[in-house]
């Protein structure tokens, strides 16, 4: 359902004579009325990406560590949804299908393309994502921070990108075709860039703006301001962090994901601990660096939302924040993505127009899924939604009209060999099951009541008393599958015939 707390706000209405629409209110609200809004003009979009943020780490969503204020600004004058999910965690498939609104075996772009068991991934379409589609219908477009697609950034009014994954320190950008070295930590040199984009674009348009940071991926360094922060504090273990691999998958156990495994944090200090004493101190110095460095997003996010407001443009902007997938934070002893566990697939997702939409509402009852953001942003941009898109608008989510939304959705994941040694495997999941399949000989599958089991502990798959459950779900997957035209890449190789490059990656 969708609970709103907040005042209620004027709501938009589309220019809808020139582009052909109805001029019906744009959002129903979460409470009802209709004012009419001063402004018809369609909402300026900035859709803002951090890389590898665990949804578990924002106050708004339950830290008590951790203080986003700025991040909980955005969901507590806006839209949080709980139910947001990516179909594939993996930074440049995530990435493209959040541009395309494809799934990855669609779009082609199934891997990071790193040591990968595939032929090299097709290039993006930039023409056919929707800033570019945008910018076709009007809008004047930017695209600054962390990039991580198989091309350039080609066809944006104002481009500043970070190479590849970039540094955290002094970044070298491609800025309006050149590269130009940069100084300075590079999340607030993002963040600069954003409010370049903002203040010296035409008001006579709106404007939609890619603002893409590099936190929190690895290695999770600080500017110098945060590095101190948390340093006297304890942070909890999860509830699973101690948890043995040996009743999961074969696939599971094969991966290269555990903190207690991972390159330790102190290495080169006398007297370090080792063992299960390693594995609680590496915990600790990762989850500090990795709150230090969102601390530096959440600042540059305030900046930001400040000069929104102190400009004037805030009534007509759009602000959709989330992340290119989430993240392990210890649970069940791992770091990294990439597996269909709720901390790698889960996302947070945050929607905030004040002009245009209720403050303090909450959808915790619908699935919305990051192949979904291109054609909502089309659809509230007023640009026509290609057929080829996979993805539904939010529309009437925002509106809370939806009496036909989603009930489950498919899941996959293919790279292999590679950083982290995650076998390919895809799934269904619904409100209240998940169903992993590792299709690589020798074929596994996990089973998981997520009612009764929340943190995926207790692998149901061969308990005969969920045998009619497990073929259900196989069954949906299969039919998942044949509505999307999923089939297994050309390129597929048997286990044995592929080169072992697994590694803890950088």
């Amino acid at each position: 359902m969708t609970t709103c707390n907040g005042r209620r706000n004027a709501l938009k209405r589309l220019a809808g004579a020139s582009l052909g629409l109805s001029l019906a209110p744009l959002f129903g609200g979460c409470a009802p009325g209709v004012v009419r809004s001063r402004s018809a003009r369609r909402p300026n979009i900035v859709f803002i990406m951090t890389d590898d943020h665990a949804r578990s780490a924002m106050s708004l969503y339950g830290n008590a560590i951790l203080q986003t204020p700025n991040l909980d600004r955005i969901g507590n004058e806006g839209l949080r949804f709980d139910q947001a999910f990516v179909t594939n965690a993996l930074c440049l498939p995530s990435r493209a299908s959040f541009l395309t609104g494809q799934y990855s075996h669609t779009h082609g772009m199934r891997t990071n393309g790193e040591e990968a068991g595939f032929t090299r991934e097709p290039p993006l379409r930039n023409a056919q994502t929707w800033p570019l589609l945008l910018r076709t219908a009007g809008y004047h477009t930017g695209m600054v921070g962390k990039w991580h697609i198989n091309t350039l950034p080609e066809g944006y009014d104002y481009t500043a990108m970070i190479r590849g994954q970039g540094s955290y320190f002094d970044p070298e950008m491609w800025v309006q075709g050149q590269w130009r070295a940069q100084r300075g930590h590079t999340d607030d040199v993002i963040g600069g860039h954003a409010l370049r984009f903002v203040k010296e674009a035409p008001r006579d348009r709106p404007f939609a703006l890619l603002y893409q940071f590099k936190a929190p991926h690895r290695d999770w360094n600080p500017a110098p301001r945060f590095r101190d922060r948390f340093e006297d504090v304890e942070i909890p273990l999860p509830p699973s962090f101690e948890e043995s691999l040996e009743a999961r998958s074969r696939a599971v156990r094969g991966t290269m994901m555990r903190i207690a495994e991972m390159p330790d944090f102190r290495k080169g200090k006398i007297g370090e601990p080792a063992g299960e004493a390693l594995a609680k101190a590496n915990f600790q110095q990762f989850m500090r660096n990795y709150y230090r460095v969102l601390l530096g997003v959440d600042e540059n996010i305030g900046r930001f939302l400040d000069h929104l407001a102190h400009s004037g443009m805030a009534e007509d902007t759009l602000v959709v924040y989330t992340t290119d997938n989430g993240f392990f934070l210890g649970e069940h002893g791992l770091f990294d993505k990439r597996l269909m566990y709720e901390p790698s697939i889960r996302i947070p997702l945050l929607l905030r127009w004040p002009g245009g939409m209720e403050a303090g509402c909450v959808d915790d009852a619908h699935f919305a899924l990051n192949i979904d953001l291109a054609p909502t942003l089309l659809d509230l941009g007023g640009a026509t939604i290609p057929h080829a898109m996979q993805g539904e608008s939010w529309r009437p989510l925002i509106e809370r009209r939806a009496t036909d939304w989603r009930q489950d959705f498919l899941y996959e994941y293919y790279e292999y060999p590679g950083v982290h040694c995650v076998r390919p495997h895809r799934g269904v999941r619904n409100a209240r099951w998940k169903l992993i399949e590792f299709w690589r000989e020798p074929s596994e599958y996990e089973l998981y009541d997520l009612q009764a089991d929340p943190q995926e502990r207790n692998n149901l798959a061969h308990d005969p008393a969920h045998a009619q459950t497990l073929s259900q779900l196989r069954a949906r997957l299969a039919e998942l599958r044949a509505r999307y035209d999923d089939h297994d890449p050309p390129d597929y190789l048997p286990e044995q015939q592929q080169p072992q490059q697994c590694h803890y990656g950088g």
